[in-house]
């Protein structure tokens, strides 16, 4: 039995929320793509988005012409005032992005990914440097200075790996990082700007970032980087294998640049995970089981201690890197599928937002906190192992004592059971209780309440839970027979598998405590909300008398 402190330890960080990644930014102009964002941010509500693409071609922004007889350049702004609209009206900011790069301002030809995105520096840093300042001041110039401040900028993404920066040539990002960064700050001095947002292995680009920005006094304003615990890919078809590593190791990549950058002018900033997942591939299919979420379970209950956010890649499926996917479950890296089909980590996220602000406890396990009405979440999961050689226990059991807490008729916090929820004081329940027995009712009706403890409570008890049977659409998905398409009738089925299995029940409080005990099935993660009970029965009610209620 773990017994859980009234005292609070701390603050319940929501870095986990802070900000959420996207595909490619021009994915907001579909439907698909906006009743999604709908969706998750009515459940979880992110804060900002990061997404990559703005100066691709695909956004039109750079636009290039002869005039003349000269070369001219025109910014265009019709699909970014849009993107930025949908986020906007949708309660999130734009976490941005610089990049890619447009093909008429490009060194080369490189691209990534199924859409192209051009990855070479530009042919010329002067034109790189106009298309920076327009975007920045388009921006200020439609949303205000105040609210663009609020805005993190990141000089482009994974400039450590050749597939997005041409030879990962270091020194030209540097070049490119100082260009960017001085005609941001030229902009508005109160705009953020930070990088280098790069890939897991390549830490030591953190120090000679530091090194470069220090002696070319280059603006910095907070530090960037990704996380991923995922091995090489085994492909096969429309897919990848992967080994992983423990979910640790996320905590330990999130913790790397406040570590290495100790004692540097970048020791104090703001660190922002931009990119984290177990797998790096949008077609790992393990994005979509139960395990992804009991896995990342521990993840958002320690990541805030590390960083000041940590951004899930991404939100949706909706999601082009490889191409079209070939199918609805196709291991994307979203939350939810297209068609709003939403996943296990889903429900991980969505749990997370009912949490309380006041933390309790951590473990490995769980994750208590309350609310300030009194409200008590227990978020709990199953362990699991990351290497794939053991299915993990069928069972795991977790036993707690919780400090309960309710507001009495002065609207201050009270304990629950060491007197009375309305403020009367033990004396007075007892009484009560008395008086409720004399009479041949109980007020209170439940087989779990011994009716001898006179100033005893009850809390009610609700139980979310997805496991491998429920909230679990992937499961039923593979019990239909994994359609690529499903039909109406079978994506309601889907979304109905989706739902989180849920019970309720009440407990009883004595001297102020409740005693939970939990039994959680394979790759589980549950949450469990504790309540105050204020019972209103009528004293003339006897739930003996309801037919079919009569003990046997």
């Amino acid at each position: 039995m773990i017994r859980v402190p009234e005292e609070l330890v701390g603050r319940h960080t929501d870095a986990w929320r802070h900000c959420v990644g996207t595909g490619r930014i021009e994915l907001a102009l579909r439907r698909d793509y906006q009743d999604s964002l709908a969706l998750i941010q009515r459940d979880i509500g992110f804060r900002y988005i990061r997404g990559h693409g703005l100066l691709s071609d695909g956004m039109g922004v750079h636009r290039p012409y002869d005039h003349e007889g000269a070369r001219r350049v025109h910014h265009a702004f019709t699909y970014v005032d849009q993107v930025v609209d949908a986020y906007l009206e949708a309660g999130l900011r734009p976490f941005v992005e610089l990049g890619f790069m447009p093909y008429d301002l490009a060194s080369g030809s490189q691209t990534v990914f199924w859409w192209r995105g051009n990855v070479t520096p530009p042919r010329s840093y002067r034109e790189w440097a106009h298309l920076v300042r327009a975007v920045v001041v388009h921006l200020v110039d439609r949303y205000g200075i105040e609210e663009v401040r609020t805005w993190p900028i990141e000089v482009w993404n994974e400039p450590n790996l050749p597939d997005f920066w041409q030879d990962a040539d270091e020194k030209a990002y540097h070049r490119l990082y100082e260009v960017t960064a001085h005609t941001v700050k030229d902009v508005d001095a109160g705009l953020q700007v930070g990088g280098p947002a790069i890939s897991p292995g390549a830490d030591d680009w953190l120090e000679r970032f530091a090194d470069f920005v220090e002696q070319r006094e280059a603006p910095v304003d907070f530090v960037s980087k990704h996380a991923y615990t995922s091995g090489p890919s085994q492909h096969v078809p429309f897919g990848v294998h992967q080994t992983l590593g423990p979910a640790s190791d996320l905590l330990d990549q999130f913790a790397t640049p406040r570590r290495r950058l100790a004692g540097t002018r970048l020791a104090d900033l703001p660190v922002h995970i931009t990119e984290f997942n177990s797998s790096y591939r949008p077609d790992n299919l393990i994005h979509d089981t139960a395990f992804h979420a009991a896995y990342l379970a521990p993840v958002l209950a320690h990541g805030g201690d590390l960083a000041d956010s940590f951004s899930y890649w991404t939100f949706s499926d909706m999601f082009e890197e490889t191409g079209v996917p070939t199918g609805l479950f196709h291991g994307g890296f979203g939350l939810l599928t297209h068609r709003q089909v939403r996943k296990p980590t889903y429900h991980l996220y969505a749990f997370m937002a009912r949490t309380g602000p006041e933390l309790l406890a951590r473990g490995d396990d769980h994750l208590i906190t309350r609310h300030p009405d009194g409200r008590v979440m227990v978020l709990a999961w199953a362990p699991v192992d990351p290497t794939g050689e053991t299915a993990g226990p069928d069972r795991h059991e977790l036993r707690l004592s919780l400090p309960v807490t309710a507001r009495n008729s002065s609207g201050a916090p009270g304990i629950v059971g060491a007197g009375g929820a309305d403020g009367t004081g033990g004396a007075g329940t007892a009484r009560q209780d008395r008086e409720t027995r004399r009479n041949g009712v109980r007020r209170v009706l439940d087989g779990d309440r011994d009716p001898t403890a006179g100033n005893a409570q009850e809390v009610f008890v609700r139980r979310s839970s997805v496991d491998e049977e429920h909230g679990n659409a992937y499961t039923t998905w593979r019990h239909m027979g994994s359609p690529r398409s499903p039909k109406p009738a079978q994506l309601d089925i889907l979304h109905q598998a989706s739902e989180p299995g849920r019970s309720h029940r009440r407990l009883p409080v004595r001297q102020g405590r409740a005693e939970l005990s939990l039994v959680l099935a394979r790759h589980e993660i549950t949450l469990v909300e504790l309540t105050p009970v204020v019972d209103e029965t009528p004293p003339w009610w006897d739930e003996r008398r309801l037919l079919g209620q009569a003990a046997p």
